[in-house]
């Protein structure tokens, strides 16, 4: 796909632990499997992209320590520009370290922010947009989110976020937002029952082309042109992980607007892409391939419908 899409948020290394069952307090327990991964919602969601075939760019920030090395390295790797990654020497880049339950596939995650401060205003150049399609932000830093959303909106650039929860700012940027995607835990800030917090939304954010919660196993529920759309999530055997689902999530809502494709059919592919991935530890060794992910969707089932009231 002749197409590009911008990034600008957190980077980071994930150093993940497969355990049975989640460790008790002030013990020892052999871990089944040991990995390290890159990580970072926008950064995993820029890959899954890069994997299907989507040309990438990010914007983060890394120090010059073997994990921002690292960092950089791994997105080369997967073919995600890095020119305008901002490398601050001396510190320590984002980390975080995951501990994931294979009983129930679930995870925890312990993270350190990078010691050498967050983007600013001027760590976003003009020159990262030339040729850029879409643009996703997470929201973290904001003085260089809301000059990155300002920068798209003049370019006529559309704009997703990806709102895992509601930062004190996020009441400045969701105006410039036209895919406002959010998790569970940050639609119960604005209503604790996730349609009505859509509602909320819509009224607040009219602008806004589509609004989506995701909510796990739940699978997701959607306004679109004023119709609730809710997707089932699918049914995956052997569930290992569910870290990145959400950013591969992201990924997949993407490549189905860059397609063209009908908002039902863009929730469908987001879905099953993001099941596929649960197959495997860290949020992107179980990234799937496009036919894959076709494939499956022809066959899987789903698990029961979104249930009411949510």
């Amino acid at each position: 796909m002749d197409k590009m899409v911008l990034g600008v948020g957190q980077c980071c290394m994930d150093y993940f632990a497969l355990s049975d069952g989640f460790p008790r307090e002030n013990t020892k327990q052999e871990a089944i499997e040991l990995a390290i991964e890159g990580g970072g919602q926008v950064a995993t969601a820029l890959v899954s992209l890069a994997r299907l075939g989507v040309g990438a760019r990010m914007v983060g920030i890394v120090s010059d320590d073997r994990d921002g090395t690292e960092i950089i390295e791994r997105f080369k790797k997967e073919g995600v520009s890095t020119e305008f990654i901002v490398v601050r020497g001396g510190g320590i880049s984002q980390r975080s370290f995951i501990i994931v339950n294979r009983q129930t596939g679930t995870r925890t995650i312990l993270w350190q922010k990078p010691t050498v401060g967050v983007l600013t205003e001027e760590d976003i150049k003009e020159d990262a947009f030339s040729g850029v399609d879409f643009l996703l932000v997470d929201g973290y830093m904001k003085e260089a989110t809301l000059k990155a959303l300002s920068i798209a909106r003049r370019l006529g650039i559309p704009a997703m976020i990806d709102a895992d929860r509601m930062y004190p700012d996020m009441e400045e940027l969701l105006p410039l937002i036209d895919y406002i995607v959010g998790s569970e835990d940050f639609s119960r800030h604005i209503d604790a029952e996730p349609i009505r917090a859509l509602e909320k939304l819509s009224a607040s954010y009219s602008h806004a082309r589509t609004i989506t919660i995701t909510l796990g196993t739940r699978g997701s529920i959607t306004l679109y042109e004023g119709r609730l759309i809710e997707q089932p999530a699918f049914v995956v055997e052997d569930v290992v992980d569910t870290t990145g689902a959400g950013d591969v999530f992201h990924g997949g809502y993407i490549y189905g607007l860059l397609s063209g494709w009908k908002i039902e059919d863009t929730l469908r592919f987001a879905s099953a892409f993001a099941a596929l991935k649960c197959r495997s530890l860290s949020g992107r060794r179980g990234i799937p391939t496009l036919e894959e992910t076709l494939r499956f969707m022809k066959t899987a089932a789903f698990r029961n419908p979104v249930d009411r009231p949510l």
